[in-house]
């Protein structure tokens, strides 16, 4: 019988051991439920909530600040077009981020996938760039200090999910397995400090011409940023996911 008990309390202390239990869910993520005929504004209301706690970044769930948003570098080489620029911007700052408003949240269980309406109202950046090449057939060169501001930003947000199972909880967790990001702003401003070596004359003219053609830019930058601002979002998502399982996030 000693023996046997013995066993018994090893088996225990492995098991223990091993297994990993669930995690609770933290108060600012709001569970919505897979059956409730409310589910997208279930899922908005959870945004709303989780916004605040963006903006000094959530340790527990690996999510970086986001107030302002940090981003290393983006690397644009466009050469088709109107548009034939080598631009590098880096330590990238993005302010306005956590005031997004979700407007819709549609939800396909069947296809396992998302789709989210935003709006932004305003963002603002500050980077370091360093850009060389032509728009519109007029050169352009500088290296210094980059400001933007955009306002009335429209975004739909189209979210892949894969299930998977975790191998040591033997529990179903999602993850974003492929992300399509479209945007629309209303209003572009941009001034980019430097430029053709500081020549004030020259600086001046093409900062009013940018201005004055900010959606062409766009319009030819916008794939690359796209691309970059799903990534950033994707791994966001999938930080959460794999903390918490499909079942715990949004039950039955």
């Amino acid at each position: 019988m000693k023996i046997q008990k013995s066993l018994a309390i090893l088996f225990l202390y492995i098991y223990s051991s091993v297994s990993s239990p669930i995690p609770e869910i933290p108060s600012f993520l709001k569970v919505c439920h897979r059956n409730d005929p409310q589910l997208s504004d279930c899922i908005k209301e959870s945004i709303n909530l989780l916004k605040p706690y963006l903006k000094n970044g959530i340790k527990e769930l690996q999510v970086p600040p986001c107030e302002p948003l940090h981003i290393k570098n983006i690397d644009i080489d466009q050469s088709s077009g109107p548009i034939y620029v080598h631009a590098k911007y880096k330590n990238i700052s993005i302010f306005g981020g956590t005031n997004t408003v979700p407007k819709s949240i549609k939800l396909d269980f069947d296809k396992n996938r998302m789709r989210l309406k935003l709006y932004i109202p305003r963002l603002e950046m500050i980077t370091n760039y360093n850009l060389d090449g032509k728009i519109m057939m007029l050169p352009i060169a500088g290296n210094g200090v980059g400001h933007g501001n955009f306002t009335d930003i429209d975004a739909i947000i189209t979210l892949q999910m894969e299930r998977y199972r975790n191998q040591d909880t033997q529990l179903i967790h999602q993850k974003v397995d492929d992300i399509y990001v479209d945007f629309e702003i209303g209003r572009a401003t941009v001034h980019l400090e430097n430029l053709f070596d500081g020549d004030a004359t020259m600086s001046s003219a093409m900062n009013l011409f940018l201005n004055d053609n900010w959606r062409t830019v766009v319009a030819e930058i916008k794939p690359q940023l796209e691309e970059t601002i799903g990534e950033l979002i994707k791994n966001f998502m999938n930080n959460i996911f794999s903390v918490f399982p499909e079942d715990s996030l949004l039950p039955p």
